[in-house]
């Protein structure tokens, strides 16, 4: 398997780690190997030079096939409707603003 590629420093982290990101099939095969082999979560992640949570968190994520889970699914739609939430209630005050300056300059 490929390693993933180094990201840019992020937030300036702890005695200048950087965060690395990784791809998507990266993660999808990590998550198989990890239900494919005999070895523990903590000896592939070793193997792979990845935290054993964060191939915990991949886990809950995508299914030994590497579909996504419910979980995933889910996740995603929430942050979809926080961010449209969001913007929902910036039009509403940008509206409220509105409604208020011109009712204050009627004649």
């Amino acid at each position: 398997m490929e390693r993933a590629k180094e990201s840019s420093e992020i937030g300036g982290g702890i005695m200048g780690e950087y965060r690395k990101k990784y791809d998507e099939d990266f993660k999808k095969n990590a998550v198989k190997l990890s239900y494919a082999s005999p070895k523990s979560v903590k000896e592939i992640a070793d193997d792979l030079g990845i935290h054993e949570n964060l191939l915990y968190n991949w886990r809950r994520k995508y299914t030994a096939d590497g579909d996504k889970t419910k979980y995933a699914t889910l996740e995603e739609e929430n942050r979809a409707l926080r961010r449209e939430l969001a913007e929902a209630r910036m039009e509403r005050d940008m509206l409220k603003k509105a409604a208020a300056y011109f009712a204050s300059h009627q004649k």
